[in-house]
């Protein structure tokens, strides 16, 4: 018998919704930057998503417009925050 737990995060777009959550609760630095750690953080290690969790998570909010992030990979931007985006 297999106990496997179910993964609130295996969807990409939850992740993203989650992330976008996560970096709406920050304050940013200069010019609307979201330092990664600042999101990857909280979402590895309270929220106990995963790695490829987070990737995808990410590249689905890039997707869609949500994050704007950084080529050097450091930090994010929040783009747009949809009335209806944060909802579940």
């Amino acid at each position: 018998m297999k106990h496997v737990t179910e993964r609130p995060f295996a969807n990409p777009q939850a992740a993203a919704r989650k992330l976008i959550e996560l970096a709406a609760g920050i304050q940013p630095v200069q010019d609307g930057r979201i330092h990664i750690e600042k999101v990857n953080y909280p979402f590895l290690f309270t929220l106990k998503g995963s790695g490829p969790e987070f990737g995808a998570g990410i590249k689905c909010a890039i997707e869609k417009g949500w994050l704007e992030l950084h080529e050097s990979g450091t930090y994010v931007r929040l783009l747009t925050l949809g009335e209806d985006l944060l909802a579940p």
